[in-house]
């Protein structure tokens, strides 16, 4: 353990501009994510007239938009260096923050959450994943490691300091604050970070661990069946993680636990997911990310089965404890995945379909389960299901994983006799 740590510290000191860049990205995202824009949800129900449906469905009906846009604006990583995408990203991320801070009406607030769910869940996330995946080929599973804790403290930090901000001086200047973090502290400091390029050594390239496939095309990879089969298991974990996050509320009344010790066991999920996050950083670095993808949804089986089996109180902290691992396996799984699958000349533009799909399932998954529940379909019963399609999904993972290093290797096979 101690060798652990005193590696993953070395790689940080000598990589610190680039893992550094990459953290404040994702740390950046929170900004879009569910968890930030909800903090002032009944503010703007209240400001705007909304009910919790007709919010539900504009905020649906603007991360549908975002999912849609993000493969175009993903393509611009594929054109230019990452800092120039940088450039005017986060200035339009800080825009989005005023905008939510001063809309007027209810227009002006869906092309706010437009834009929040675009340029910060979508493009924080892109530029951060595709550029550390693009900059480090022999160590690309410690790399996301470090970077991807961005968000997990931004779960922990940004909350309390909104909460204290809005009780203060109210919830319209709680989102100016944080355009005054993004464009003032966030901008500037990623883009000094990240202006000089990493270019991975030549001993990266030939090293045993660094499993890049041929470049394909994005025409090439909608064709491509192996990616439908990969996108059935790798949308579970934000489709599964983003409905119990929604539903929260909902599951908390139909099992009368207190909301406290539902609250108390989000710390859980975020340490654990750090944890695992390094974990899994170093076992991809090892064996490759096809090696874990057939496995790395069995945290998320039993997380769903724990929700639709487990009534105590305690298996709320069971369910966090293994989304935990899940997400943490997750992560860095995705970010070390699409290189081996297709390569790096049009990563940024191929991460942006799996991005855009990513977003897609997180805009579907509160609405449908929403239906089945008004439906008469209890939660409980829905994870139940959500469990079997993670046993369904990990075959169709295995099955895709040995169809890439079969055409892989026949590739190889071929150059060597040309």
């Amino acid at each position: 353990m101690r060798r652990f740590v005193a590696d993953h510290l070395a790689f940080a000191q000598k990589n610190a501009r680039w893992i550094g860049g990459g953290f404040l990205l994702t740390l950046s995202s929170s900004f879009g994510q569910t968890f930030f824009i909800g903090l002032s949800g009944n503010d703007i129900r209240a400001t705007f007239n909304l009910s919790g449906g007709e919010f539900g469905g504009l905020y649906m009906l603007a991360t549908l938009a975002s999912a849609l846009t993000l493969p175009w604006l993903g393509r611009t990583l594929d054109l230019m260096a990452g800092w120039k995408v940088v450039r005017f990203t986060m200035p339009l991320l800080a825009a989005a923050c005023i905008l939510m801070a001063v809309a007027p009406g209810v227009i002006l607030l869906g092309v706010s959450l437009y834009m929040l769910r675009l340029f910060g869940q979508g493009m924080m996330t892109e530029i951060a994943i595709t550029e550390t995946g693009r900059w480090f080929v022999a160590s690309r599973g410690k790399a996301m490691a470090l970077i991807t804790p961005g968000l997990m403290l931004g779960n922990g930090l940004f909350p309390v300091v909104f909460v204290l901000i809005h009780g203060a001086f109210g919830w319209h200047d709680a989102w100016l604050a944080s355009a005054a973090l993004v464009l003032l502290i966030g901008w500037p400091a990623v883009m000094a970070l990240l202006r000089v390029e990493r270019v991975p050594h030549a001993s990266e390239a030939g090293h045993k661990s660094a499993r890049v496939a041929r470049d394909w095309t994005r025409s090439q990879v909608v064709r491509d069946p192996v990616l439908y089969l990969l996108l059935a298991g790798t949308l579970a974990p934000p489709f599964i993680g983003t409905v119990i996050f929604f539903h929260q509320g909902y599951l908390i009344s139909l099992r009368h636990y207190d909301p406290l010790a539902f609250a108390g066991a989000f710390p859980v999920m975020a340490v654990t997911t750090v944890v695992f996050g390094f974990v899994c950083g170093h076992l991809v670095d090892r064996f490759g990310a096809l090696k874990l993808l057939p496995f790395f949804l069995a945290p998320l089986t039993l997380a769903s089965l724990a929700v639709g089996l487990v009534t105590p109180v305690w298996g709320v902290y069971l369910f966090m404890l293994l989304l935990g691992v899940s997400n943490g396996f997750t992560q860095n799984l995705m970010g070390a995945l699409w290189p081996e699958v297709y390569g790096l000349a049009n990563l940024g533009g191929i991460r942006a379909i799996t991005v855009s799909a990513m977003v897609l399932s997180t805009a579907l998954g509160p609405g449908i389960t929403g239906s089945l529940i008004d439906w008469g379909v209890p939660l409980p019963t829905q994870m139940l299901w959500m469990a079997g399609w993670c046993v369904v999904a990990s075959l169709a993972l295995g099955f895709a994983a040995n169809k890439v290093r079969v055409r892989e290797a026949d590739r190889r096979d071929l150059s060597q006799h040309i």
